[in-house]
């Protein structure tokens, strides 16, 4: 566990299901909430003043949606961890997140200990997705690729890929292999190229469907 407690910012427009939420997150004692927010809008504010380490989002909230508070979070390049934890689990929404930068999806009918370890997840810079929400997420990139050749990477763009799967920052893997932030970025890009997709956990999802990694490299 880490010394210092999780901050985390709360965003649902539902008190009721904040109260629950705080509840059972704050209730381990490695995860503090900071601040709750009822709309998109206070959320973005709130993450500007606290800057807390991790956000927990619904998608449908007034003023703005979870995914644009994502969208925004990346845009100012703000460190923080974005998880969606939603009732939603419709395909467009799926690849709509992923796609504005969330590190998470989990829904709000699983188990809560498995939504604070979403959180810790999210914090360590870890992919989090819900069980359902990968199966659909392998369907829907199984069938996109049907029509598309898949180009072997290259030995260095795998070993690039492995260490993007157990969550490694861009700055990480640099390190580990001897690279610079920008060439690392380079090899990213040809990883999305070859394998059709447009996001790290998407890549790794159609790696592990491939058979190039086990699905328990990530969480390695």
């Amino acid at each position: 566990m880490p010394t210092e407690p999780i901050r985390v910012l709360l965003a649902d427009d539902h008190a009721v299901v904040r109260k629950g939420i705080r509840e059972f997150l704050t209730e381990p004692g490695d995860i503090d909430v900071v601040a709750e927010a009822s709309n998109g809008d206070e959320a973005i504010a709130l993450l500007e003043q606290e800057k807390p380490d991790v956000a927990v989002l619904d998608i449908q909230m007034p003023k703005r949606s979870g995914i644009d508070v994502c969208r925004h979070v990346r845009a100012q390049h703000w460190p923080i961890g974005l998880l969606i934890l939603t009732a939603y689990d419709d395909d467009p929404y799926v690849l709509a997140v992923l796609q504005a930068g969330a590190n998470g999806y989990v829904l709000k009918t699983a188990d809560a200990d498995d939504i604070i370890q979403a959180v810790r997840d999210v914090h360590e810079g870890k992919s989090a997705l819900d069980p359902v929400i990968a199966r659909k997420l392998m369907a829907q990139l199984a069938g996109r690729a049907d029509n598309k050749p898949i180009e072997t990477l290259t030995p260095r763009e795998m070993d690039v890929l492995k260490l993007a799967a157990r969550g490694c920052t861009n700055k990480a893997i640099g390190a580990q292999l001897h690279l610079s932030d920008r060439t690392v970025q380079g090899h990213l890009a040809n990883i999305f190229g070859k394998l059709h997709v447009a996001t790290r956990t998407e890549a790794v999802m159609r790696a592990v469907s491939l058979g190039w990694l086990t699905p328990e490299e990530p969480n390695e």
